[in-house]
């Protein structure tokens, strides 16, 4: 297996031989997961701090439950009372950090480039997950292993990425890994959703969702990132939806096998059709949840290993 990496910040360091080594592990995973006896211990004896500094439900929910699954002592810092907000800097925090000898450390944060300053000051491995408009690499790789199991392959693939591209870390992280594995991908939303610049991304940009989703094989759409917008980037969510919302009607321009996908949390009804969203034939939006433990699970495996690795000189 080939994955040297000490730590996870995002898709654009990663190879695609080492996209291939975490998809492979995950799968691994996945069956362990639907078993009755789910527990590992790949990661007995070490410890992993869950730091938040942005509310998420699914996310930390999904690396804690890895954690425990893995045998790892898991611990969660409430951020939002810490001393962060009592003027304490990160590199400060990392100082405190390291005085507990974590292992893993997994963070979010709502500043790009957060995550990476802590990882130059802490002596453990660190996760990104999700920082500012940055990256958000765990979930690409999840939705990146949804789509090989439902596609049977992750190359030459048609893949639309729709609705809020500009305020969205996910689409970043899964336009750069796409693109490792030779797909073709088609950005759709208002050009007030795209970032400037987007022309030198290598994708094609539409603004009307039937011509971009004309004989694709993916559907992912985008939750609006209303959080991080500071205008009106829309006329209404009603109209929104009517233009770019994915429904059965506009659906049916994809291919006829096309699968759909949303990172959550859903705005039924903005978005995405409620209705859609949970059809069985169509939507894998619940196997991405699934996907989000195994793929998180064989991370924080692989970073174990070297750390491991590291501490007596024989790579795994």
């Amino acid at each position: 297996m080939t994955f040297r990496g000490k730590h996870l910040l995002g898709i654009e360091p990663l190879h695609p031989e080492e996209i291939r080594t975490i998809l492979d592990l995950s799968d691994q995973y996945v069956d362990l997961n639907r078993r009755a006896m789910k527990h590992s211990d790949a990661l007995a004896g070490l410890t992993q701090i869950n730091m938040f500094f942005e509310n998420s439900t699914r996310t930390q929910a999904s690396f804690e439950l890895a954690g425990k699954r893995l045998g790892a002592d898991v611990m969660n810092m409430a951020m939002q009372a810490s001393s962060i907000k009592k003027g304490e800097t990160l590199i400060d925090t990392a100082l405190t950090l390291n005085a507990m000898h974590p292992d893993l450390l997994v963070v979010r944060h709502p500043h790009s480039g957060a995550v990476d300053l802590l990882a130059q000051k802490v002596n453990c491995a660190v996760l990104n997950a999700g920082d500012g408009r940055h990256e958000h690499p765990t979930q690409a790789l999840l939705d990146a292993l949804t789509i090989r199991r439902a596609k049977g392959r992750l190359h030459r693939l048609n893949i639309a990425i729709c609705g809020d591209i500009a305020h969205s870390r996910v689409a970043r992280s899964n336009i750069l890994l796409l693109h490792k594995m030779e797909n073709r991908i088609r950005l759709i939303g208002p050009p007030t959703l795209m970032p400037s610049g987007v022309q030198d991304w290598g994708v094609e940009v539409y603004d009307d969702m039937r011509e971009g989703l004309k004989d694709c094989d993916v559907v992912m759409m985008l939750r609006l990132q209303k959080e991080r917008m500071d205008g009106a980037f829309i006329p209404s969510e009603r109209e929104y939806y009517h233009r770019f919302g994915l429904d059965a009607e506009k659906l049916r321009y994809a291919k006829e096998d096309a699968i759909v996908m949303h990172p959550g949390p859903m705005n039924r009804g903005v978005e995405i059709d409620g209705t859609l969203a949970d059809d069985i034939n169509r939507s894998v939006i619940q196997e991405q949840v699934e996907m989000g433990v195994a793929v998180r699970m064989a991370m924080m495996d692989l970073l174990a290993r070297n750390l491991r690795a590291e501490t007596t000189g024989v790579m795994v």
